[in-house]
């Protein structure tokens, strides 16, 4: 094939790119059927000017078109209302179900252990001693205790926003933490998840043993049903990795690794989701404790109803 007649035959269609890429991505959607093709042909059309070894402008020219519309149709999505809304809507939820029998053996253990521990603790009072340090009990007895300056806001804090950031910064740090120990085959994550579960079982335990009960469980329930769930959540995506390690499918153990993250990353995405909202309630609702027992238990109840309702019902129907 000669130069001359190469650009004879296709100069008129990358003109036809040129303009279209030039249009951004609402040009692309409005040739959404025919752009892909075409992006094909033009991919083609740059291997055969570098074979034959034409003018180095056309290589450029081509290359330069195949760099744009790669972008166009591979690049990263902008974030938009409807994308953010079809995430929360569908794609999480999808995903959530999509593991059921994962999750449910998670919260099995997780709460499973905590309750496990809380029960040996109030039995065994000085058992909390165990797992908890003698400066930790004393924190969390100086946070529950009605008569104490600190009562139920952390000694570092002193506002509504600085608990917000604290809070942000402390249940996203375990969460992550959880997620990322699944590369050690799995193990890391579960072990986190045990430790969590033994941690809030004890130091639940403790409160009641020391009649912080009502303070200690109204202040936790408007916020536990999202920070504890996406607690679990994390180490489920941790155990997506760790699984698919080993567990490759008859796929190289770098596109099984790959496989895994794309069904852990939308429950590792709700789960920041879930924290971000853990923390508003949780400086913002929680320590509002002249509401009244009754107030923040209703309210508490009703957050993991609908969160439960969220799980399974949302984003069925139609794909």
């Amino acid at each position: 094939m000669t130069q001359q007649a190469f650009l004879a035959r296709r100069q008129e269609f990358w003109s036809r790119m040129e303009h279209l890429c030039s249009g951004g991505k609402k040009a692309v959607r409005q040739n959404a059927a025919w752009f892909p093709a075409a992006f094909r042909e033009l991919t083609q059309d740059l291997n055969t000017a570098r074979a034959h070894a034409f003018d180095p402008f056309i290589i450029e020219r081509l290359n330069n078109l195949v760099l744009a519309g790669n972008q166009l149709l591979y690049g990263q999505r902008s974030w938009s209302p409807s994308s953010c809304a079809h995430f929360f809507l569908r794609t999480f939820p999808r995903a959530l179900r999509s593991q059921w029998k994962g999750l449910a053996a998670c919260h099995l253990v997780f709460y499973g252990l905590a309750l496990f521990v809380a029960l040996a603790c109030l039995r065994f009072p000085d058992l909390a001693y165990s797992v908890l340090s003698e400066g930790q009990a004393e924190s969390l007895q100086t946070m529950y205790d009605p008569e104490n300056v600190y009562f139920l806001t952390p000694r570092d804090v002193s506002s509504d926003a600085d608990m917000f950031g604290y809070y942000i910064y402390n249940n996203v740090s375990i969460a992550f933490r959880i997620f990322a120990s699944g590369i050690f085959l799995g193990f890391g994550s579960l072990l986190a998840l045990c430790f969590n579960a033994v941690f809030l079982g004890a130091a639940a335990a403790h409160l009641v043993n020391q009649g912080f009960s009502h303070t200690f469980f109204s202040f936790v329930i408007g916020h536990g049903s999202f920070e504890l769930s996406a607690i679990v959540l994390s180490a489920q995506a941790g155990l997506i990795l760790g699984y698919r390690l080993f567990v490759t499918k008859g796929l190289s153990r770098q596109a099984s690794l790959r496989e895994a993250g794309r069904t852990a990353l939308p429950i590792i995405a709700g789960s920041s989701c879930l924290l971000f909202v853990a923390a508003v309630v949780e400086a913002f609702w929680s320590s509002r404790h002249e509401l009244g027992f009754a107030v923040h238990y209703a309210a508490g109840a009703a957050g993991w109803v609908l969160l439960f309702a969220y799980f399974v019902f949302c984003g069925r129907g139609k794909r």
